[in-house]
């Protein structure tokens, strides 16, 4: 074993806009890191100016183009081998705590590993609403892992080795208000549809049509959203509003690429 894989410290990476409200409970519960670095997206509601004040916080802001781009830039920055990469609305519980620090110090052979998620809606938990079996790395080598620039949105970490499963779950914030979340899946949106753009997938209507209306039906009735109440309820509708915004996102650049080649004919 050389001596960045027999590292124990650790850095946590966090990329951020307008965070205020979560990134401060965030930043509590990863006070173990050796190192904190948070890459803010120019946020305009307060979140650098309290970054700023944080003594155990470096902050950089960097322009936001997409969530691969930023995360690969945020990774750049980390001085440590192993990372702890986490949303800003994202907490990590003692137990897990507990859990990282023992997983880094026993030398293990795996490159990354998976944390299951606990969803909060509103600050109670959302157990079913197709988020229950929700996985994604979270603590990885960053000798060992990187961003694919195949994806812009719920980007991709390819590791060139074994991965593991932590046992305790992150604890994740999802859900603000209806507007915040809303707008955050529009957001989403957007960003697939300029991914399906590039990778010259065309718009159908009859996706258009079947592919939300799936979305909800699979969440509320298959992945028992329905026994998560009017929260289930709300999810499920707003995630398949974003699967809808992606279909009318793909139809506006394909009808603006369609404009700009006319408009270049001889």
């Amino acid at each position: 074993m050389n001596k960045a894989e027999g590292n124990t410290r650790l850095t946590a990476l966090i990329i951020t806009y307008n965070e205020i409200g979560y990134i401060e409970r965030c930043l509590e519960s990863i006070a173990f890191a050796d190192e904190i670095v948070v890459v803010d997206s120019f946020s305009t509601d307060g979140t650098y100016e309290y970054l700023l004040e944080q003594p155990n916080v470096r902050v950089i802001q960097h322009p936001f183009e997409n969530f691969t781009l930023q995360k690969s830039f945020a990774l750049t920055q980390a001085s440590n081998d192993w990372v702890l990469f986490l949303d800003a609305d994202e907490v990590v519980p003692g137990a897990l705590r507990r859990e990282i620090q023992d997983t880094i110090a026993g030398n293990t052979d795996h490159a990354a590993f998976w944390f299951y998620r606990q969803f909060m809606f509103a600050g109670k938990p959302l157990r079913f609403s197709g988020w229950q079996t929700d996985k994604n790395y979270r603590l990885f080598r960053r000798s060992k892992a990187r961003f694919t620039d195949r994806k812009i949105v719920h980007e991709t970490l390819e590791v060139d080795g074994s991965s593991g499963i932590l046992q305790e779950r992150l604890i994740h914030y999802c859900y603000k208000n209806y507007e915040d979340y809303r707008s955050k899946m529009l957001h989403y949106g957007r960003l697939k549809a300029r991914e399906d753009f590039f990778r010259e997938k065309g718009f159908n209507y009859f996706f258009m049509m079947l592919k939300p209306l799936w979305k909800f039906f699979n969440h509320y009735i298959l992945r028992l959203g329905i026994l998560d109440g009017r929260k289930g309820m709300v999810i499920c509708y707003l995630n398949a509003l974003g699967v809808l915004e992606r279909y009318r996102e793909l139809k506006k650049l394909e009808q603006k690429n369609e404009l700009a080649y006319y408009l270049l004919m001889p």
